[in-house]
């Protein structure tokens, strides 16, 4: 995430991608490329720039339960932590780094015009947060298991429960995306979208593992994700699978 000489951002490995077009994935027929990709020379505006610190932030930012909520009222669903380390190939921190999340809400529906789907509302869930890691390179916040969804693909499938994650480094170039999923839930095996990533590891490091030892007793489940930036063990980015 981290430069540590000025120079072009490592360009990402396309052949570590899913196939652009899939057939199991019926978006792919729409959505893959039909000509050739371009590779664009790297600008001033992609090589500095954006630098976020803690005044950035709001207090309740990383509180997916309460940041939406009225006064009083806290979001409605099965409340859990999710905690990791942010981490070089070395195992190194990566520190102040801008991790913004967004998600479904327990009944598998976004806060957004065109979801469609019949779940509810939350009218006390805005389905988006953010936090800084520290100097070890930690970072958590608190929200709701989202619920599975399903979309229009080979009539319904449906996906699993998963937080998109985003994470920023010095520069916009340096942005990686990804999503995690929580352990145990079969729906993963089934879903298109994770079983078009090539490697069965990679998909494997994107499931969150439940830590009883960090639960809130009486209050909320906790799950450790771990997002690790390069090397052999690198998490699967969905924009740049080969970390930076």
């Amino acid at each position: 995430m981290r430069n540590l000489e000025e120079g072009d951002f490592q360009r990402r490995d396309r052949a570590m991608h899913p196939p652009a077009f899939t057939p199991v994935y019926k978006s792919t027929y729409l959505r893959a490329p039909r000509h050739a990709l371009l590779s664009l020379e790297q600008s001033i505006g992609d090589k500095t720039g954006p630098v976020f610190g803690q005044g950035h932030l709001n207090p309740l930012d990383n509180d997916l339960i309460l940041n939406y909520a009225r006064p009083g009222e806290e979001a409605i669903g099965e409340r859990i932590v999710v905690y990791g380390h942010v981490m070089d190939e070395f195992g190194r921190p990566v520190r102040n780094t801008l991790l913004e999340v967004w998600q479904a809400n327990a009944g598998g529906r976004y806060r957004h015009k065109r979801d469609g789907y019949l779940a509810a509302l939350d009218p006390n869930f805005g389905g988006c947060g953010r936090c800084l890691t520290d100097d070890e390179g930690r970072y958590f916040f608190r929200t709701i298991r989202p619920g599975p969804y399903p979309f229009p693909n080979n009539g319904s499938d449906w996906r699993p429960a998963h937080i998109h994650f985003s994470l920023f480094g010095e520069a916009f170039a340096q942005r990686l995306v990804t999503q995690m999923y929580f352990e145990g839930d079969p729906l993963i095996a089934l879903c298109p979208m994770v079983n078009g990533i090539p490697d069965p590891a990679a998909r494997e490091r994107l499931v969150a593992r439940l830590d009883m030892a960090e639960m809130v007793p009486f209050d909320s489940l906790a799950y450790r994700f771990d997002i690790v930036l390069r090397g052999r063990r690198s998490t699967f980015f969905e924009n740049r699978p080969e970390g930076l």
